[in-house]
């Protein structure tokens, strides 16, 4: 997996030295709840995250230049593993979460942008997916920031935590996607 730069991150591999950094934000409630996931109980429940989920190809920690600290997630999804969007082939899923002190700078934009450069540059896809649960607000302006319009809704989806939620999707496809970068 390629290290991607942009002006103020470094996207690169989760490592297992990462873990405090990545309890420290994770186990914040206002983060994974209305993302999916439990906030994390332990620095061991964060390097079994890394060593599981975080070791997937194209998962990436989002690192600040300014501190060589890892402070949020962002990943590609493919069809062929853990993603909520109704894929074809020729099409992937973004995830991201930044921690909380981290919000409203920018960061998981800048972050999400690289993604889908590499998406549609690198990977040669034909149509990108972000989901947002109902009530993200932050989720879903990244993705409109990013150049993602609304495409539809889905209804008593099943979460992660287990409970029945709507869930909204936005998308972009490579056509938009050039005029979106000209």
């Amino acid at each position: 997996m390629n290290m991607i730069e942009t002006e103020r991150l470094i996207l690169r591999p989760w490592h297992e030295d990462d873990a405090e950094s990545l309890f420290k934000y994770a186990k914040d409630p206002a983060i994974g709840p209305v993302a999916g996931w439990m906030p994390h109980g332990s620095v061991e429940d964060s390097l079994e995250i890394i060593r599981t989920i975080f070791s997937s190809p194209e998962t990436y920690a989002v690192v600040l230049k300014s501190t060589g600290e890892p402070v949020g997630s962002c990943g590609i999804m493919f069809g062929d593993g853990l993603h909520s969007a109704e894929m074809r082939v020729g099409e992937a899923e973004i995830g991201y979460w930044i921690g909380v002190p981290y919000w409203g700078h920018g960061y998981i934009t800048e972050a999400v942008k690289a993604l889908v450069k590499r998406c549609f540059d690198d990977l040669g896809f034909s149509n990108v997916w972000i989901g947002h649960y109902d009530g993200n607000d932050r989720s879903r302006r990244v993705a409109e920031k990013c150049g993602f319009k609304y495409h539809h809704t889905e209804h008593d989806k099943l979460s992660p935590l287990g409970d029945r939620r709507t869930e909204h999707f936005l998308n972009l496809a490579s056509e938009e996607y050039s005029q979106f970068t000209v």
